[in-house]
């Protein structure tokens, strides 16, 4: 008995000088650096093995995301491990993952803590795997953008507790989410899917000092420096940083308080419906404003930043408009302001209308096309969208400064008020309009134009 206590107290010791911390009884070792006890591989057929006490996984071409996931769930935890990874390909640590034969074929979905050695820098993140896309990518937070390091070993802490994810890599904090869509599953190792890339067959992604603990998880949250951005997910509901931050609800969830038709005193008795904390513009002929109308915020406003998530149906047209006054226009068709374009740009012909896009989706519609390469030449695509799923619009106004953002990348910035400014409108459908888009304050609208479109979680910062 007394030769195995030795050898306990050797192995602890020796944990402590390998790894540079003190993992106690509290922490299990998900690795034991022999084998893969403990794990099982899942997705495509890419390959993990085991060398010189670390886990190596091997892209392969033409084979979904492979994963090595953990044998058991975990909900509330700290996780940290080391990896390594070579330069072009992506991968991720899954955590509070799933698969269900229900969903999706049984792919994997469900949170992941991205690895991401490209020009974008957003290893550290948060991805949803399999679901929803980008919760928490660094354009959220580009202070973080250099806690990555290139072809060394990187520690990544991950804390879930409750809806709240934090992350932080070698030190730094890269992602502050609070998300309760799932609240436990296993964590997984991925390998990311490679096609028709041949030179990218064979790189490798390597993790090693794999620790995770369940217990006494108060005592051992990471104190935070500086705060970053938080980024919520949670339907119509403030968290308690957005809150000292001075946000609002600009709708309930529930009830049509604070809103009317724009056309009305009164809220729409027909082609709105709340349900499920959905407010919801129901379908109708595709025409401007002539099934239930548009509605607006009952307050008029001037310097804010407005947050909206909506999802569109195929082909469908909307939109968000801002600055809007319900005076202008008496007649048919939509209140005049100036709108963030809600649009399906690959089925709706407006798409295609315009110039150089500038009625596309989240553009400033037909004076300013939305193109998020122009703020972040290093992202992969102008437009990152969630296409027939949830979308998060950001509207930024002080005082003549304005900016869109789509799912947290910036696409449209422009100042009101200046030459530049009257020469896009006199060349647009809003030529017509005396002094358009130069008001100091106005409504919010959203609007119907026949189509169905969701909408929740509205809300709004007022800026001094």
């Amino acid at each position: 008995m007394r030769i195995i206590q030795i050898i306990g107290v050797i192995t602890i010791l020796t944990l402590i000088n390998v790894y540079g911390q003190s993992y106690n009884n509290d922490w299990e070792n998900l690795f034991n650096g022999s084998d893969l006890s403990g794990w099982e591989i899942y997705g495509g057929d890419a390959e993990f093995k085991v060398e010189n006490g670390v886990i190596v996984g091997i892209s392969k071409l033409n084979t979904p995301s492979t994963f090595l996931t953990t044998k058991f769930s975990y909900s509330d935890f700290i996780f940290e491990c080391e990896f390594m990874v070579d330069e072009e390909i992506n991968s991720g640590i899954q955590f509070r993952s799933l698969s269900k034969p229900d969903y999706n074929n049984g792919r994997i979905f469900g949170y992941q803590a991205e690895i991401d050695p490209s020009k974008r820098n957003w290893s550290g993140g948060v991805y949803d795997e399999g679901r929803n896309g980008w919760l928490y990518h660094l354009e959220y937070n580009p202070g973080a953008k250099i806690a990555f390091k290139h072809n060394e070993w990187n520690k990544i802490r991950i804390e879930a507790v409750g809806n709240h994810i934090r992350i932080w890599l070698n030190d730094i904090q890269t992602a502050d989410l609070i998300d309760d869509k799932t609240a436990s599953g296993f964590i997984a190792l991925q390998i990311h899917s490679i096609s028709e890339n041949f030179k990218l067959e064979g790189k490798t992604v390597k993790f090693k000092n794999l620790f995770v603990t369940t217990e006494k998880l108060k005592d051992k949250l990471k104190e935070v420096r500086n705060e970053i951005n938080q980024v919520s997910y949670l339907t119509n509901k403030l968290t308690d940083f957005e809150t000292a931050e001075d946000w609002k609800l600009l709708w309930n969830g529930k009830t049509s308080h604070g809103w009317r038709g724009a056309k009305l005193d009164h809220f729409p008795e027909s082609g709105w419906e709340i349900k499920d904390g959905i407010l919801i513009v129901k379908p109708g002929t595709g025409g401007e404003s002539t099934n239930g109308g548009d509605i607006v915020t009952v307050e008029k406003y001037s310097n804010f930043v407005l947050e909206a998530d909506y999802k569109y149906t195929p082909g469908a047209n909307s939109g968000i408009k801002y600055f809007v006054d319900t005076e202008l226009n008496k007649g048919a068709g939509s209140s005049i302001g100036c709108e963030y374009q809600i649009l399906d740009d690959e089925i709706h012909p407006d798409a295609k209308l315009g110039v150089k896009g500038n009625r596309t989706h989240a553009s400033l519609y037909d004076l300013i096309p939305a193109n998020a390469l122009f703020y972040a030449p290093d992202e992969s695509t102008s437009k990152r969208e969630n296409k027939y799923n949830w979308n998060r619009a950001r509207i930024v106004v002080n005082g003549n400064h304005v900016e869109h953002y789509l799912n947290g990348i910036k696409v449209v910035e422009y100042e009101r008020r200046t030459q530049e400014w009257r020469a896009l409108v006199a060349y647009s459908k809003y030529k017509d309009w005396p002094n358009f888009g130069e008001q100091m304050e106005g409504h919010i609208l959203l609007q119907d134009h026949g189509n169905e479109v969701w909408f929740k979680n509205i809300k709004i910062k007022v800026l001094n």
